[in-house]
Parts: C-alpha cells; sequence; structure tokens
C-alpha cells in the first residue's frame, strides 16, 4: 500500500487507515483478528483507536493482538484521549486528565509509546495552551511520537497549530487532525480543511464511506445486519438517509458502474484522493468489508467522474467564505 506523509512531518502512515471504533463491543476478538492480519497483509500501517472506544476494550483488544499477530514495529498506533463518559462534562482537555488518559492507553496497548497522540475534542472550560501543553510533555517524555487533534472547527485547528509553531521553547508541531469527511459531509471545506493544507496539518477522514450509506447498501431498504438497523448505531447512520443523500448515492453508483468498480471503491478512492488528505480511516465488521475497502488501491477515479461527483455534492458555501475571489 502507498504511504503518505502525514501533514508537514517526517512520518509515513498508509493512505487507509484502520479503525477500531466497534472493536471489543461490536467485533469481538475473533473478527478484530482477522481484520487486523487482512489490513497488515495488504501493507496497512495505520491503527486509530481512542480511549473511550467501547470504554477502553478497543485499545485492551488491539493490545492483545499486538505481537502476538503483527509485530508492534510493523504498525503505527494512533489514540485519542479528552473525551469523558461525563453528561455534565463531554470533554476534559485539562494537562491532568488527559497525561493520565495516555498512561492509562499505553497500560492498555501494552506498549511503553503510541505513534500519534490525539486530542479528541477541543474544551472550552480549559485554556487551550494547557491542553497543548500535554501533547508537549507526551512527545518530550516519549510516550508519544507525533501529537494530533480531532473535531476542532477551524478557528480553534488554526489557533492551536499557531500556538505550538509560535510559542517560545520546545513545541510539538500538530501533525494532523482527524474529521469527518466524505461526499456526503463536506463541511470541513469550508474552513477547517483549508487551515490544515495552509499549516501543513495532515487530514485523517473519520466515516469517509457516510457512515456506510455511500456503499449503497441502504438504497432500497436498511440491512438486517447493518449498522442502521443496530439499536445504538441506528441514530448516527440516520442523518444520512434522506433524499439529498440518496441522489449522491445515486451518482456514486452510476460512477461505480461505469468504471466497473464498486460504489465503495469510488467513495473511498474520492475522499482519498482529496487535496490534504493522508489516510482515511476505515472501520469494519468483518475481514471480508475491510477486504472489499481495500481493494480500492487499485483505483484512481478519472478526473471527469471526480467533476461530476464534486458537483453532485457540492456544498453551498456563500458569505463568508475563506475565498474572496468566488464572492
Amino acid at each position: 500500500m502507498e504511504q503518505r506523509h502525514l501533514g508537514r512531518t517526517g512520518l509515513r502512515v498508509s493512505r487507509i487507515g484502520l479503525g477500531t471504533l466497534t472493536w471489543g463491543r461490536d467485533t469481538d476478538e475473533h473478527d478484530a483478528a482477522d481484520q487486523l492480519k487482512t489490513f497488515w497483509d495488504a501493507g496497512g500501517t495505520l491503527v486509530d483507536t481512542a480511549d473511550v472506544y467501547a470504554d477502553g476494550s478497543a485499545e485492551y483488544l488491539l493490545g492483545q493482538l499486538l505481537d502476538g499477530l503483527v509485530p508492534r514495529r510493523d504498525l503505527l498506533i494512533a489514540t485519542k484521549a479528552g473525551s469523558v463518559p461525563d453528561p455534565d462534562r463531554r470533554f476534559d482537555g485539562s494537562r491532568g486528565h488527559l497525561l493520565a488518559a495516555l498512561d492509562a492507553s499505553l497500560e492498555r496497548l501494552g506498549t511503553d509509546y503510541v505513534d500519534l497522540w490525539q486530542i479528541h475534542a477541543y474544551d472550552a472550560t480549559t485554556p487551550l495552551e494547557e491542553t497543548l501543553q500535554a501533547l508537549d510533555i507526551a512527545v518530550s517524555s516519549g510516550r508519544a511520537r507525533y501529537a494530533g487533534v480531532s473535531n476542532f472547527c477551524g478557528w480553534q485547528l488554526a489557533k492551536a497549530a499557531t500556538w505550538q509553531l509560535a510559542s517560545a521553547g520546545p513545541r510539538t508541531r500538530l501533525a494532523s487532525t482527524q474529521m469527518e469527511y466524505s461526499l456526503l459531509q463536506r463541511g470541513i471545506e469550508r474552513e477547517v480543511l483549508p487551515a490544515a493544507l495552509d499549516l501543513g496539518i495532515g487530514l485523517l477522514p473519520s466515516s469517509p464511506l457516510g457512515r456506510g450509506v455511500l456503499t449503497g447498501k441502504y438504497r432500497h431498504a436498511t440491512p438486517a445486519d447493518s449498522r442502521g438497523a443496530s439499536e445504538h448505531m441506528a441514530p448516527f447512520v440516520a442523518p444520512y438517509l434522506d433524499d439529498a443523500a440518496s441522489r449522491i448515492v445515486d451518482a456514486v453508483s452510476i460512477a461505480a458502474d461505469g468504471l466497473a468498480a464498486t460504489a465503495l471503491q469510488v467513495a473511498l478512492a474520492w475522499v482519498r484522493d482529496r487535496p490534504g488528505v493522508a489516510a482515511p480511516i476505515v472501520g469494519a465488521r468483518t475481514a471480508q468489508q475491510l477486504r472489499a475497502a481495500l481493494s480500492v488501491e487499485a483505483l484512481t477515479l478519472p478526473d471527469e467522474i471526480c467533476q461530476a461527483l464534486d458537483d453532485v455534492s457540492a456544498p453551498v458555501h456563500r458569505y463568508p467564505d475563506h475565498d474572496w475571489s468566488t464572492l
């Protein structure tokens, strides 16, 4: 699998990443092992998780598979901290919480370091410089090799990255930002993506298949074994089952037919090759689904197909716009 630099850093990652959102909950040890082995055999390196996925069970399961199944040195482990299961405070970006969460993640993963440590979300109740100091400490102590953020809006990302570049002393450059990005969700193109491109931050798109909708599986009905039929995942899928999404899914399917490809391959190739994208994070239920996603490695969309998909999925960006020449 092709490797790409993550932002303006020396870290190279596989251009498709493996997500573990459902590991330890919907995906058991056997299925997780099959997925990890499939991913590794295909040349994949970047595995993304978080301390709150299945209340820590995703990290623990990944840790159990390291070395016993796949050598630790062959994988780039990315995890996140900052989300808390507290309805009164969803995010905690305090230095104390973050560093304690990192230590707990390392213990569950059974490793001395993670390759990429990400702040899961912006915490408006904690000074940003305190949150960022946790990244500096994690990297300087060797517990993390690189650092990034997740779910930061445009101004938050720009402020964080600029602070790290402009502040005195040894600071850790932001390597990445993880955001939802697909043909069904292009909102980051307004401000987040321009900021990332300008500041040399690599984009790790989550839900690159529109929460599974872009595969076309929901065109006529909701499959009984799909996330859309799952009690706890159905609300996650539902926003992308409207008429606007259906038009985009139809366009993807038409493009797939013309290319003798699948809708999954077309949708994933589109987001994989967007400017600024380092590696879409793909989550699968089974190794078979993962193999279908990894088969996109051989596909590059023709320019006219990309333009047609751009047009049918174009978001409405009016004033204020980051590009004044379009006004």
